[in-house]
Order: structure tokens, then C-alpha cells, then sequence
């Protein structure tokens, strides 16, 4: 206890953490105190926003789901509702089979629901188009149980729709691949129509045609990136926010726990009646791993992903023609090191001030070779793409590496019953709790969402014990 209120360590002071502390301070009030532990130097985690050219541009996430709400409510909560913003355009295209193609309406994460659209986009080759309406005539390809992404759908459409649509838009999402991920985690919609429907294809369209046409915009950013979003939410939660100390280890220590930080030469002791840990998985099994073993077994178990985001600011007479779309996306098969590329500038209008912003990511599972280059050979990279793929001339006038080691945990089969499990082993135990990009999706309000569930679950727990 902290005087006659109840104390709550959060470990982990990405926005999931954060986000944590605030909805326990929205819940107690003053009744409970928060501190937050951070191992870094800094919070926000994968969100953080530096200039480039003068100009404040995301070096981790640069979008949050607008058609879920959690991450923009809290936005608007801690008083960044005027700075929301929306893409200028969401147009992009996938570059494949030499040239740059446009992503084809009426599609689910890559799975077509309208062949016109498909045909005119040239994404796949004639063979590759004339495989997919044998889906419709096919014997069902029913699932029981979690299968790979790839596998379903190179059973029902082929492995063109996989490897040149399916493949980049979850490698743009996870930086995985789709033989491994988990199609229940990763495309849930795809995954309820395997159980139940013979032809993909006439699910798809379903999907499609069960989108309101008026659903608003898909996607919202902040004026300054989404990277301000961690230092408003710290703000508001009044927590006491420490960075540099990581937690070691995480005991039970009577009604509640003791955590040991600092060095190893000189420990320091922190103890708390109710902890949530919001930490990555393999730093989570860490902690949890006296306590809490096979909750620690599983989250071992959970791959991450490494990748760089390099950005580059361009004169627009740089390019013959500026860039007018989001972005594009470059599947495997192209053997290119660039696996994205996001016009910021177009995408973000606010961000253009006479230049070309941009975003080249780097790293896939399996190619953690490129990230073992220097920052300036990164740089010649992403530029070489753009000379190649979009005729940019000189030099950008100034760039940016942003290194993510393992900061995308990966989906694979049976991800979610690995997540339950988790979940299972923790709830017995009083006073715990977890969250973060781990479990329930990788996006911001999915991680805001985890947090909300792990604040109420301690702020369930201090209510039983009468605090």
C-alpha cells in the first residue's frame, strides 16, 4: 500500500502500458497510485515522431484504425481530438512483375472478390487469373482448425493470389509470412468463411458487399505524428513514469509483489499490491517465469520480427512525376530488400510543405541479413528503389533510419490458443495482469484495447480486497 492507497506497477511504458495507467486513473481516480517502469530511455515504445527535413515525421507507426475506435477515443480523451487526421488518399498498389499495378477494388487482405477488378489491375498473369474462379466449382476446402493463411488460400484460388496479393499486404502488416501466420489471428473474416462457406470467392464478396459504403475513413493520424500520442496519454494518467529502470524480476510477495530493478551489483526493491505487465513476450516470459511458468512458456514461444523504416525527403522536382498514391506494396517474389513504401506527404497532406516525404521499410522474416547493413547503406537502398521505381534523380536532401529489432511479434498457427492459454495461467493469479501487441492484434487500438481489459481486471481485483 502507498499510504491508504493502493500502489500498481505497470511495466512497460509503450502505448500499451501507458494506456493502462490511464484507464486505472480512470477508474480509481486518486484511490490508486500508478507508477509506470521503463527499461529505455524513453516511453512510447514503437510510437515516436522526430524531423526529417524540418518537417515532424513518424519513425514507427504512422497510422492508427479509425473503424476501431479504442486508439482514437483515447486521442480525443487526453486532448488530441483537434490534431486527428485522415489520408489525403488511401489509393496504393503492389509493384509486381516489373512495373507498378493498382491494388484492385473489392478485396479482403488480398483475397479478390471482384475478377473485372482483378483482370484490369494486372497484378497476376493470365494463368494466375484464370485459376481463381476454380474456386467456385472446387470440392470445399472446410477448416477445423487454425491453418496458415497461405495454405487456405492457395487451396482455394492458387499460389499467384498468395504470393503477389496476399504476401505483401500481411508482410506490410507483420513483416511475416503467410506459410506461418495464423489465419484465424490474421484475417478472422477470411477464417469464419473457411469453416463454413465451400467458395472463397463468393465469401469475399459477402465481406465486400457487407462494408458500409459510409463507414468514414479508414485510417487517422495526429498533426505531428502518432508519436505525440504517448507523451499526451503519460500526461493524463498522472502516473509516476520512470524510464531507465528495468524490472529484473517479478515475485509474489504475500496479497501482492515485489519487484526487483537496478543493477544486479545494487538491487533495488519496488513493491505493489496489482501488476500489469506490458512488456513484448519474450521480456514478459522473463518476468513471469517464477511466478507464473507456463503463462512464461508460452510467450517464449511467440516469434518476433525486425525491420527499418527509412525515410526520405525529396525535392518534388526530384521525381517526373510526383507520387499521387499512399504508397506500394512489393511482394517477396520480387526479390527486392524494400518490402514498403508509403508517400507520407500524399498520404498526410499536412506533411508535404514542398517536398516529398517518404517511407521505405525494410525486413522480413528471414531477411534479417539487410538490417545487418550500416544506416548510410540502408539509405542507398531506398534510394535505389525510388530511382528504379519511381525515376527519382540526386540525392534526398535529408534522411532517417529507424531500426525496429524485434518489434513485430509474428501470428503464427495457433496463435490464439497460445494467447488463451496465457490468459488462463495469469488469471489465477491475484493482482496480474498483461497486455500489449502480443495477443489480440499488433495495431494501436488493439493494444489500447488490451490495456482497457488488463486495467479493469486490477481495478476488479482492488475492489474485491475493499481498496
Amino acid at each position: 500500500m502507498a499510504g491508504n492507497r493502493a500502489h500498481v506497477v505497470v511495466i512497460g511504458a509503450g502505448i500499451s502500458g501507458l494506456a493502462a495507467a490511464w484507464h486505472l486513473r480512470q477508474g480509481a481516480g486518486e484511490r490508486v497510485k500508478v507508477t509506470v517502469l521503463e527499461g529505455g530511455s524513453r516511453i512510447g515504445g514503437k510510437l515516436y515522431a522526430s524531423e526529417v527535413a524540418g518537417v515532424s515525421v513518424d519513425a514507427g507507426a504512422e497510422a492508427m484504425l479509425a473503424r476501431r475506435p479504442e486508439a482514437t477515443e483515447l486521442a480525443r480523451a487526453v486532448g488530441l481530438g483537434d490534431d486527428l487526421v485522415h489520408p489525403g488518399t488511401t489509393r496504393s498498389a503492389i509493384y509486381t512483375r516489373g512495373e507498378l499495378r493498382p491494388m484492385p477494388k473489392g478485396q479482403v487482405m488480398g483475397v479478390p472478390a471482384d475478377l473485372t477488378e482483378l483482370a484490369k489491375s494486372g497484378i497476376v498473369s493470365p494463368g494466375g487469373l484464370l485459376r481463381v474462379p476454380l474456386d467456385q466449382i472446387l470440392p470445399a476446402t472446410l477448416v477445423r482448425t487454425d491453418v496458415s493463411v497461405a495454405a487456405y488460400i492457395r487451396a482455394r484460388m492458387g499460389g499467384e493470389i498468395v504470393d503477389r496479393l496476399v504476401e505483401p499486404l500481411l508482410g506490410g502488416v507483420y513483416a511475416g509470412r503467410s506459410d506461418m501466420l495464423s489465419l484465424e489471428a490474421t484475417m478472422p473474416r477470411v477464417a469464419a468463411l473457411a469453416r463454413s462457406e465451400r467458395s472463397l470467392l463468393s465469401g469475399a464478396r459477402q465481406i465486400v458487399e457487407e462494408t458500409p459504403k459510409d463507414a468514414g475513413p479508414v485510417f487517422a493520424s495526429l498533426r505531428n505524428g502518432v508519436g505525440g500520442l504517448p507523451e499526451a496519454v503519460a500526461k493524463a494518467s498522472g502516473a509516476d513514469i520512470r524510464t531507465g529502470v528495468t524490472v529484473r524480476e517479478l515475485h509474489r510477495d504475500g496479497d501482492g509483489w515485489r519487484l526487483v530493478t537496478g543493477p544486479v551489483p545494487r538491487p533495488e526493491v519496488v513493491h505493489a499490491d496489482a501488476v500489469i505487465v506490458a512488456t513484448p513476450g519474450p521480456s514478459a516470459a522473463r518476468l513471469l517465469k517464477a511466478e507464473v511458468p507456463k503463462a512464461a512458456a508460452e510467450l517464449a514461444r511467440i516469434e518476433y520480427a525486425s525491420m527499418a523504416i527509412v525515410t526520405l525527403a525529396y525535392p518534388i522536382s526530384a521525381f517526373p512525376e510526383p507520387p499521387s498514391s499512399s504508397g506500394y506494396l512489393v511482394p517477396p517474389v520480387e526479390k527486392r530488400p524494400v518490402k514498403a513504401v508509403t508517400f507520407s506527404s500524399v498520404k498526410w497532406p499536412h506533411l508535404a510543405k514542398d517536398m516529398v516525404l517518404l517511407r521505405c521499410s525494410i525486413g522480413r522474416v528471414g531477411e534479417e541479413h539487410l538490417l545487418q547493413r550500416d544506416d548510410t547503406e540502408l539509405v542507398s537502398l531506398a534510394t535505389a528503389e525510388m530511382a528504379d521505381v519511381m525515376g527519382a534523380s540526386g540525392l534526398p536532401i535529408d534522411s532517417r533510419v529507424a531500426r525496429w529489432g524485434g518489434a513485430l511479434p509474428q501470428y503464427n498457427v495457433g496463435h490464439l490458443d497460445r494467447v488463451a492459454r496465457v490468459r488462463a495461467a495469469v488469471a489465477v493469479e491475484p493482482g496480474l495482469a498483461v497486455c500489449g501487441a502480443a495477443y489480440d492484434g499488433i495495431g494501436i487500438p488493439a493494444c489500447v484495447g488490451t490495456a482497457r481489459t488488463a486495467a479493469a481486471r486490477i481495478l476488479d481485483h482492488l475492489s474485491q480486497r475493499g481498496e
